[in-house]
């Protein structure tokens, strides 16, 4: 359908356009979920009020809005940074190109968490939690949020992340202390520096989803996420896929009470070499644990 010289359209019509248009690229279950965000977050009309009356009508002003949005989609870019937000764990998250959209794998991660850690246990009230590379700040938030008398630090290399994290939390009204450091230099005093003032002691919880999807992957990854999401948080060198897991788990040797739990997503082919790091470190009761997809994704350990 040629859109030009229309000064309204139908909800029906405008649907049917998002489908002719997206459906090759994207799927039909995929493109029906866009064209409902889309007028859901910039008219707040609800897919319901539109299923029910699909003769509804968009102003030209509205129609020049929902024709931009299908333009980025086009272009493949996420819906999440289009629409500048997205849900994690019933929360709200603002997201932009300086942050990973969150994953309902990572869901599952911080799901694992909370039920290993119930927030009717007094013990849970007072735990000390640290997530590296927080991004968008997702995980620290939503743990944040379901243990709130827990004292959550957040750590990232990336300023631009934070800012985008800092503001999550005033969102979700959580209080996270944001620490802005790189894990890799855990080992040098560069790191001290940038953390020593805050006087953080030890943890009963370190949490981390860091990047490790190697290059040689990159083949795998959808233009989508490949074009427009941060490759400073998704990618390692194929030589040196653990590099980031390495040195946090020699923080979490250093940094957690005894029995203090580390938490880690991981790439799905890197399960057994994930065991096999953590016990090397010393950890206990290594626990590998498949996502909702059947892929080796999460791993526990416990310090003695």
């Amino acid at each position: 359908m040629d859109v030009k010289g229309f000064e309204r359209l139908k909800a029906l019509d405008l649907r049917e356009i998002f489908h002719k248009t997206l459906d090759e690229m994207y799927g039909s279950d995929e493109v029906e979920s866009f064209f409902f965000l889309t007028t859901e977050y910039y008219f707040n009309v609800p897919r319901i009020h539109l299923v029910l009356e699909p003769e509804f009508v968009f102003t030209k002003a509205e129609t020049d809005v929902i024709f931009q949005v299908l333009e980025d989609l086009k272009q493949q870019k996420p819906i999440q940074y289009i629409l500048g937000e997205t849900e994690f764990f019933g929360l709200k998250f603002k997201v932009n190109e300086n942050v990973l959209i969150p994953r309902p794998e990572t869901e599952e991660l911080v799901d694992w968490i909370l039920s290993c850690h119930s927030e009717r246990s007094e013990a849970s009230q007072q735990l000390k939690i640290l997530d590296i590379g927080t991004g968008s700040g997702c995980i620290a938030i939503s743990l944040a949020k379901h243990l709130p008398n827990a004292k959550v630090y957040a750590l990232d290399v990336s300023h631009k992340a934070l800012k985008v994290a800092e503001n999550n939390a005033k969102l979700n009204d959580v209080k996270i202390e944001f620490i802005n450091a790189d894990i890799l230099k855990y080992s040098n005093s560069s790191f001290w520096e940038d953390v020593a003032q805050r006087q953080m002691g030890f943890f009963d919880i370190i949490v981390s989803n860091p990047p490790y999807v190697r290059q040689l992957e990159k083949k795998e990854m959808k233009p989508n996420v490949l074009d427009n999401e941060p490759h400073l948080a998704l990618f390692v060198e194929n030589n040196e896929p653990l590099v980031f897991y390495n040195a946090i788990a020699n923080l979490a040797v250093d940094k957690l009470n005894p029995n203090g739990e580390l938490f880690f997503e991981i790439n799905q082919y890197l399960g057994d070499e994930m065991i096999v790091l953590l016990k090397e470190k010393g950890l206990r009761d290594v626990e590998l644990k498949i996502d909702l997809y059947g892929n080796d994704r999460m791993v526990k350990a416990t310090k003695e």
